[in-house]
């Protein structure tokens, strides 16, 4: 198996190799909405009026919470204890900022929770990332990458695409991507007028922090040759030009967001740096970048929490 494909199991590794047996479906108002580990589920059990398990072993929110704002002031209470009590390392990265969980990305929101704790009930998180490059007269078509501060609750000093984050609470997905090309890498609003956008990628991760069933929203920015990224929210340590050639092996190295490397092959393949010619499975490594996450989780399915639909 190719390197790249290697890569792309790696960041889906939950999507392969997943502990499904000891997982529980997260259903809100009959909808599945996400996974829970054992670990999760034991905890919640602690709370029958917000959390409820039928006999099939599904966990719900409790029906009597009614309302957007019921579910999401319950559920925050029960966070901000496991919080105090360091009961999940997720949550020392708490965030004060809000993903919204729904059945689908078009579907109205549910509820809310802290973006540090979605990874717990295995929601579908939403992102996004631009590809920052230049055709640079020495170097070629370049990439400019950022390293993360060492400040950052998760992937610090790791190697990163040149703008990222998270779709928060408020924020549609062009707004978000204009307010972090502003805040992480300072880019003037005349150069962020030939931001396109590039579709999606979507993958299944678990780390020790929990699962990501995360889509990110991809753009394209090409930049002239002369212009220099430079950070203003604290969140970048420096950025780098880096030539593509080099860029298709640092992904590879352990310096490099894992869950960021899923943008930089879809661009690679794109722009026919991956091709047929390098990597004889690429119909497979681009389903890899596809992971079909809306049709994963299915409510009537006690058998398995991801099932196609």
């Amino acid at each position: 198996m190719s390197k790249f494909m290697n890569l792309a199991r790696k960041f889906n590794c939950f999507y392969f190799n997943g502990d499904l047996q000891h997982c529980r479906p997260f259903l809100v108002c009959g909808k599945q909405v996400g996974v829970m580990q054992a670990r999760v589920v034991e905890a919640a059990c602690r709370y029958p009026d917000v959390f409820q398990m039928d006999s099939s072993g599904m966990i719900s929110m409790h029906p009597s919470l009614t309302t957007y704002e019921e579910r999401s002031a319950r559920i925050n209470h029960v966070l901000s204890q496991w919080k105090e009590e360091r009961l999940f390392v997720t949550l020392k990265g708490w965030r004060n900022e809000c993903y919204e969980v729904r059945t689908g990305f078009a579907d109205p929101p549910l509820l809310k929770m802290d973006r540090s704790a979605a990874c717990l009930f295995g929601v579908r998180q939403y992102g996004v990332e631009i590809n920052g490059y230049t055709r640079h007269p020495q170097l070629g078509m370049s990439l400019w990458l950022q390293r993360r501060a060492l400040s950052k609750p998760t992937w610090p000093g790791k190697w990163d695409n040149m703008v990222a984050g998270g779709l928060s609470v408020g924020h549609s997905v062009l707004d978000t991507a204009l307010k972090e090309a502003e805040e992480e890498a300072s880019i003037p609003a005349y150069l962020l007028a030939n931001l396109r956008s590039a579709g999606s990628v979507s993958f299944y991760f678990e780390s020790e922090r929990g699962l990501f069933p995360n889509t990110e929203f991809v753009y394209d920015l090409e930049l002239p040759p002369d212009f220099v990224p430079h950070n203003s929210d604290g969140e970048v340590d420096i950025f780098e030009l880096v030539p593509v050639n080099q860029v298709m092996e640092r992904i590879f190295t352990p310096e490099y967001k894992t869950t960021s490397c899923p943008t930089t092959l879809d661009f690679l393949i794109r722009h026919g740096f991956i091709n047929s010619d390098n990597e004889p499975r690429l119909p497979e490594l681009v389903e890899l970048l596809h992971i079909p996450l809306h049709y994963l989780y299915s409510q009537s399915s006690s058998q398995s929490p991801i099932s196609p639909k």
